[in-house]
């Protein structure tokens, strides 16, 4: 070995020591990358953001939170943190851990929900979604174990190339086709990876996608490759799993192509129909009596016949809303889940937040996509009709129960039926609030303090943020649905403190 080259050696070996002793971020800040002692797997960079995203995926969840609000009192800002703690969960994750995914999709509804609350509460709901994810990250090892390493070469594929490298599961040719994607347009690798969501639809396949997207409202286009990925690598190891296991093939993959077939979807376009509060009722209740495919046809034969992309919008979320509100409950108890709750990966709540992620989704898509996703929105949230009961709350035994017409006696008494887990009371009561007229904020700053301090089996910040969006665009004769069937979950989650929560509300000199 030549001295030079026994230098170089050496050099690199210091510097693999000094990265072990001091941590990947203080390494960084020091000016030495962690991937100089990696070997051929690089660790995926974040420039200036990479101290700080490296610190969180280092520090275990309760010293986490104590250097984190040192941070904001130095200046940081939530933004700052919310993108800070997505990009560390997802280069650890890659999309392929339950708890994980789901921290990350709670990301922006938990930044969303902090711009609702008094300054001093604020960063409550960002410091709990981060907290979860720092858990799960030193469960998994840390930086020793992430998922995520070093840009693939990027490959420009043809048209429908993506589709059918995620079907063959080759997972090193479909990142290097997603690199080439998104390196020409981070919109580009979004619309691809479109067809592969709808291809088994399913809530984690939808919403992770959605939300991967959605994030990048907060943290910029150059961050794209990294979140979308996670979407990829999810649907490849679904489909791994799928021929590993030796599952029959999902109905979908042959169902759904027929339909868009049948329909001419790939060149079907939306229209500027927009049928009235009793067409909108009835078309809802319609799906969700329906099988996939007939929910899948009807919303067919709606394109066809002329209607707007956001009737058809209202429609789905509409539908998913009478899930939450007619499931009877659970009929068997699980963690954090007693029988009859309605929280959490309940039929409602997931339906409400897929929902939600295909009519977004559609309004940034290709004409296509929001086409056939709209489509395929409808089989999906038939795909998850069980358990439902033939009415919806509030029946009206509670409704006749409610005798206060007083905002502050609404506002007590729906507080107290959520501490009593009472979801009949609490749905009527925010009912009873809606059909007087009443201010909304009140009642949601209500359901935002539990949506804040309860855990929610991984859904609370979630299905807070779809229930508010939902209640903000929906017309006037359905959105207080909205409202009270996020007080019926809230009733339903009540009790299971979210972990870290009230550590943080120390930290923040703040009542838990």
């Amino acid at each position: 070995m030549s001295a030079s080259n026994r230098r170089e050696f050496l050099g690199e070996v210091g510097k693999g020591m000094i990265i072990a002793s001091v941590g990947a971020g203080l390494a960084t800040e020091m000016g030495i990358s962690p991937a100089m002692a990696e070997g051929s797997e690089r660790p995926v960079d974040f420039g200036a953001l990479e101290p700080l995203v490296a610190k969180m995926q280092e520090t275990p969840p309760d010293a986490l939170q104590q250097e984190l609000v040192k941070h904001m009192k130095s200046g940081t800002d939530l933004k700052q943190l919310v993108v800070a703690g997505a990009l560390a969960n997802a280069r650890t994750f890659g999309g392929e851990d339950y708890i994980g995914f789901h921290s990350f999709m709670a990301m922006v509804p938990a930044y969303h929900m902090s711009k609702e609350l008094p300054k001093d509460r604020s960063a409550l709901p960002v410091l709990k979604v981060i907290y979860r994810s720092s858990k799960q990250i030193q469960a998994k090892g840390g930086r020793s174990n992430e998922v995520l390493h070093d840009e693939p070469s990027p490959e420009m594929p043809l048209k429908g190339e993506l589709f059918r490298s995620m079907r063959a599961i080759d997972l090193d040719r479909s990142e290097r086709l997603l690199a080439g994607l998104v390196g020409e347009s981070p919109k580009l690798g979004f619309n691809e990876l479109m067809p592969l969501v709808q291809d088994s639809p399913e809530v984690h396949r939808v919403v992770l996608l959605y939300r991967a997207w959605d994030i990048l409202g907060l943290m910029g286009m150059q961050h794209a490759h990294t979140t979308l990925r996670q979407s990829l690598r999810y649907c490849l190891d679904v489909e791994k799993r799928m021929v590993q296991n030796r599952y029959a093939p999902q109905a979908s993959k042959t169902v759904l192509p027929k339909i868009i077939d049948q329909y001419g979807l790939d060149s079907a376009k939306f229209g500027e129909r927009r049928g009235d509060d009793a067409w909108l009722g009835s078309t809802a209740s319609t799906l969700v009596g329906q099988t996939p495919t007939q929910a899948a046809e009807t919303m067919a034969a709606l394109v066809k016949d002329g209607f707007s992309l956001d009737s058809l919008g209202e429609v789905l979320t509409t539908a998913s809303n009478l899930l939450v509100l007619r499931d009877k409950g659970r009929d068997r108890a699980f963690p954090g889940k007693p029988i009859g709750s309605v929280h959490g990966d309940s039929v409602g709540v997931h339906a409400s937040d897929s929902m939600n992620a295909w009519w977004n989704m559609a309004k940034v898509s290709t004409q296509r996509n929001a086409v056939t996703g709209l489509v395929v929105g409808a089989y999906h949230l038939s795909q998850g009709v069980y358990g439902l009961g033939t009415d919806m709350y509030p029946y009206a035994e509670h409704q006749e129960s409610v005798k206060t017409v007083d905002r502050t006696n609404l506002l007590r008494e729906t507080e107290a039926a959520i501490r009593e887990n009472n979801q009949a009371r609490a749905a009527a009561l925010a009912h009873r609030y809606g059909q007087l007229d009443m201010p909304v904020r009140p009642m949601l700053d209500l359901l935002l303090k539990f949506a804040v301090s309860e855990d929610g089996s991984l859904h609370a910040e979630k299905y807070y943020r779809t229930a508010s969006e939902e209640f903000s665009r929906a017309r006037p004769a359905y959105r207080w649905r909205h409202i009270t069937a996020l007080a019926r979950v809230t009733a339903s989650e009540f009790g299971a403190r979210a972990e870290g929560y009230e550590d943080a509300c120390k930290l923040l000199g703040q009542n838990a």
